[in-house]
């Protein structure tokens, strides 16, 4: 199963009281059901291409309201060929979505009534049926942190948005073909959203995974770090140690200051060593106390003088 998956069926088999199982039915009546008028009366077709979750809805259903339903199984006809669960609500309807704040005088509701997520549980709960309805997440295995749950509507869309604002959860909303997606891109945050719905197995899962790449994501900078570090020292010194060539190939080396000497005595029998390493070994051989701006300081110098050397050799 994907990590989606892992999470819809974890959250679905949460044992909730009766306030929040209204609270996750509204959502997912909301995001995955069609309303019709027949000759017999209001009629409500959930769908779901989710055993799991046509499961909790039917469950959901029998517990709260005893209702009558059928159900059916088609499969679709495109590639994947997944099985689409059908179920069929035949009496009381109208009961029900007044109950799950989804209807009112003024007919079905682009958003339901704010009663119904009062309560910060029910609020959890209705984002993990808003979330098994239609939200996906990528898995902690991918380097692309993303959560999203779609929505038709752009009230329903910012209903979504002001309840993960409740835990500190600020998402975003895009159309994407015609539907309004929330999502959220902060990895730190959809943690804390697997954590408000619930799914503290998904939640373990996803944080040991999110934290074991990171840490070796940071490991590989660190060793490009030092590998960039490293090939800036063996220019330097390759720089310094062609100046030197040209002051042995110009001049005497005999004839300049002392302390020049010294570093480029240094500096070819340690051509691999940085300035802060070349300045301990100066300390350790001369016994003179050397910082690396001194030792700079010198090679600098030494550049100058080979410059120098060279024009002469244009004239």
């Amino acid at each position: 199963m994907s990590f989606t998956s892992d999470v819809k069926h974890e959250i679905s088999q949460l044992d909730l009281k009766e306030c929040c199982k209204k609270a996750e039915l509204s959502a997912l009546i909301k995001l995955c059901s069609t309303l019709n008028i027949t000759n017999s009366g209001l009629n409500l077709l959930i769908k779901s291409e989710n055993a799991t979750i046509a499961k909790r809805i039917w469950s959901l259903l029998r517990e709260l309201y005893d209702v009558e339903t059928s159900l059916s199984v088609v499969k679709k006809m495109n590639l994947k060929k997944n099985n689409i669960y059908n179920i069929r609500v035949l009496n009381k309807v109208k009961d029900i979505l007044l109950d799950l704040c989804l209807y009112s005088n003024r007919g079905l509701l682009d958003v339901p009534l704010g009663k119904i997520v009062l309560k910060e549980c029910c609020a959890k709960a209705y984002l993990a049926g808003a979330f098994m309805a239609s939200g996906s997440v990528n898995a902690p295995q991918k380097t692309n942190y993303h959560l999203e749950i779609s929505t038709n509507s752009f009230e329903h869309a910012q209903f979504i948005i002001k309840l993960m604002e409740r835990f500190n959860l600020p998402s975003k909303n895009i159309v994407r073909r015609g539907n309004h997606v929330v999502y959220l891109k902060a990895a730190d945050k959809i943690a804390d959203f697997l954590k408000v719905i619930g799914a503290f197995n998904a939640l373990m899962k996803y944080e040991d995974i999110r934290i074991g790449r990171d840490f070796k994501n940071s490991l590989v900078r660190l060793d490009n770090c030092e590998v960039a570090n490293e090939m800036k020292t063996m220019k330097a010194a390759k720089n310094q140690l062609d100046d030197i060539g040209i002051l042995e190939r110009t001049i005497k080396i005999e004839n300049l200051d002392i302390k020049l000497q010294e570093v480029i005595k240094l500096r070819k029998n340690h051509p691999e060593l940085s300035l802060n390493e070349l300045s301990e070994a100066y300390t350790k051989e001369f016994g003179v106390s050397m910082s690396k701006s001194g030792m700079k300081h010198r090679f600098t110098k030494i550049h100058e003088l080979a410059l120098k050397q060279l024009e002469r050799e244009k004239i």
